[in-house]
């Protein structure tokens, strides 16, 4: 078993293809991109596809009555920089839920926590999580730009918000994943939260030297 179970209803992922949430978050993306990228998902027996909201009922109906997948749909929240307000972000996780998506990789409030303002980062991802019903909720925290105290505590309002992972990178920032952050962010949650990986993983080497230090999903555009 690759990591402990929290509310993930999924058996546990035996190979970095079943950890791969297979990623197109691209503005140019057209309906024809999201069917090759589904394709190609399913053709590697990743176990999702991460893609912008606007797609997500078109992934929807492609994997449930075209290609007939379990393949899961991953979608965005606040996305790339975070910094909606709350009730954007709550009013746009409902409607991802509405167009079915299984995941939401929300991105947090990078100012607020900047300033300080950790309350208002609990108070919003907690509203998603209450409102996702059971579903699968991550938290963006965008490593790249953050201290390393800064991520220790962000990691403990995530875990009090009770996401389900803690990600940590959208991929738009000035670094993507590093394995010094995950290492970090396992060392504080301690299993409480899973860690997703995401951004700059172009290789198999670079999943798995993520995956041993506490990674238990990866996010990538590439196919590893």
């Amino acid at each position: 078993m690759w990591f402990k179970r929290k509310r993930v209803e999924e058996e546990p992922v035996k190979t970095i293809q079943e950890m791969v949430e297979f990623t197109l978050l691209d503005p140019r993306a057209v309906e024809k991109d999201i069917q090759t990228l589904i394709n190609v998902a399913i053709k590697n027996n990743f176990y999702g596809v991460c893609v912008n909201p606007c797609n997500v009922k078109f992934a929807r109906d492609y994997i449930d009555n075209i290609v007939k997948s379990q393949t899961k749909i991953v979608t965005v929240v606040g996305f790339p920089l975070g910094a909606n307000s709350i009730q954007t972000k709550v009013v746009e996780a409902k409607q991802a839920l509405a167009d079915g998506a299984d995941e939401l990789d929300v991105v947090i409030n990078i100012g607020k926590l900047k300033d300080g303002d950790y309350a208002h980062i609990k108070n919003e991802l907690s509203r998603i999580v209450r409102i996702s019903k059971g579903k699968i909720v991550k938290a963006i925290i965008e490593t790249c730009y953050l201290t390393r105290d800064e991520i220790k505590s962000v990691c403990k309002v995530c875990e009090k918000a009770k996401v389900d992972f803690i990600k940590t990178s959208t991929g738009y920032g000035t670094a993507g994943a590093r394995v010094e952050d995950v290492s970090l962010i396992n060392e504080t949650v301690r299993n409480k939260c899973m860690i997703k990986a995401s951004g700059g993983i172009r290789t198999r080497a670079q999943a798995e030297e993520l995956i041993r230090a506490g990674a238990s999903r990866i996010g990538t555009s590439k196919v590893l």
